[in-house]
This record gives C-alpha cells, sequence and structure tokens, in this order.
C-alpha cells in the first residue's frame, strides 16, 4: 500500500493529502463532539434532577455552577438572570418609566430563554458542518484522483505501446487508491454527523421544554404577585 501510494503521480498524491487532512480533522472533530455533547447530556439529566427538586430559584441559582457545561442550566441561568434585572429595575424609582418595565416579565424571560437557546444550539451544532462536508466531498475528489491516475496509466500505455496487464495493473492500483481512501475519510464523518445532529436535536427538544416549563412557572408567579 505504502509503494503504492509513494510511487503515484504528483496531481494523485496532492488528492491523497487533501483526503488526510480531511480525515484527521474529522476524527478530532468526533472525538471532541463525543466528549462535549456526552457531557451536556450527563449534566443536563443532573440538573433537572437538581431543578425540580429543590423547587426555588434562589437556591437553584446558588448551585448552578455545577453544571456549566449544561444547556438547559444556561438557559435556567439567563432567564434567572433576567427576572432579577427586571426586579431590581423595578425597584429602582429612577428607572420607572423604562419601557421593558411596561412588557410582562414572562415575556422578558422568553426573549432571554430564546437569545439562550439559540447561542446553546450553536455551540452544540460548532464543526459539524466540516463533518457533512467531509462526508459529501471526500469521495468526489477520490475519485478526481482516481481517474486522473487512470489517465496517467492509458498516457502510460499509450507512450510504450504495450496493452499487458503488467504495464496496466500499477497505474490502476494507484489510482484506486484514492477512491479508497476517499470512501475512509468520508463514512466515518457521515456517521459521525448523523449520530451528533441526532443528539443535539434530543438537547434542543429538552431545552424547548424546560424553557416553556420554566415560562409556565414564572406566568404563575407574576399572576401570584
Amino acid at each position: 500500500m505504502l509503494d503504492l501510494i509513494f510511487s503515484a503521480g504528483p496531481v494523485v498524491k496532492l488528492v491523497l493529502l487533501i483526503l488526510l487532512y480531511f480525515s484527521l480533522v474529522s476524527w478530532a472533530i468526533i472525538f471532541y463532539k463525543v466528549a462535549v455533547i456526552q457531557r451536556a447530556i450527563k449534566e443536563s439529566d443532573r440538573f433537572l434532577d437538581f431543578f425540580w427538586t429543590k423547587k426555588r430559584f434562589d437556591l437553584i441559582g446558588q448551585g448552578i455552577k455545577e453544571f456549566s457545561h449544561s444547556p438547559i442550566a444556561i438557559l435556567f441561568r439567563e432567564g434567572y438572570h433576567e427576572m432579577l434585572q427586571l426586579k431590581k429595575k423595578s425597584a429602582d424609582p429612577a428607572e420607572s418609566g423604562d419601557f421593558s418595565l411596561k412588557m410582562e416579565t414572562t415575556e422578558m424571560v422568553g426573549r432571554a430563554l430564546r437569545r439562550a437557546t439559540t447561542q446553546e444550539t450553536q455551540r452544540l451544532e460548532k464543526y459539524l458542518t466540516f463533518l457533512a462536508t467531509t462526508g459529501s466531498t471526500a469521495p468526489f475528489i477520490g475519485l478526481f484522483g482516481t481517474v486522473w491516475g487512470i489517465m496517467d496509466a492509458f498516457h502510460g500505455i499509450g507512450t510504450t505501446g504495450s496493452a499487458s496487464l503488467a504495464v496496466v495493473a500499477p497505474g490502476i492500483s494507484e489510482a484506486l487508491i484514492a477512491t479508497a481512501i476517499g470512501l475512509a475519510a468520508a463514512i466515518p464523518a457521515v456517521m459521525g454527523y448523523n449520530h451528533f445532529l441526532n443528539k443535539v436535536n434530543i438537547l434542543i427538544g429538552e431545552m424547548d421544554n424546560f424553557s416553556q416549563e420554566l415560562l409556565n412557572i414564572v406566568g404563575r408567579m407574576e399572576q401570584g404577585n
């Protein structure tokens, strides 16, 4: 295999280097996303248990630092921070005419939760586009290397005037390596992309559900006041 790679033409070697880059970066992203998403899922589960056990926003806010990698905990932090800011402004006579205070607390907290959801979604989906790009382009890059290698092989046949298997086989085998490497780079990338996208969608659904639950609680608190 190494002999075929080193004996390949310069264009095929360039294609193989590009595919090697795509493959190494894809594997690095896969290992990174495994750690990030698994940690986000575990800490989110722990935070939900903590949230429904404590039930008081002040106690939950005090322990929020233990769940810094949970997107759901970050949603609560942003929503609770918005509530504290509104409460502080309402208690300040100098800011009693502020337009934001004329809006419902639920609406303001909802906006903060939507902003946080967008930011966390972008964080969780970070680098997934590279996996998608690798999965869609690597086979074609490898195919380009194969076509170019076959063209070189036929050019060699025309130059030597011999079409024997001994002359054709080395050139064809060198060319096919590019397709094989392209598939080797694309398959893990596609599998990783689909797996992580599914996990991210699950987390997004959990964030949406938590946001609705939190807004319902805030709405009941507002009505109680």
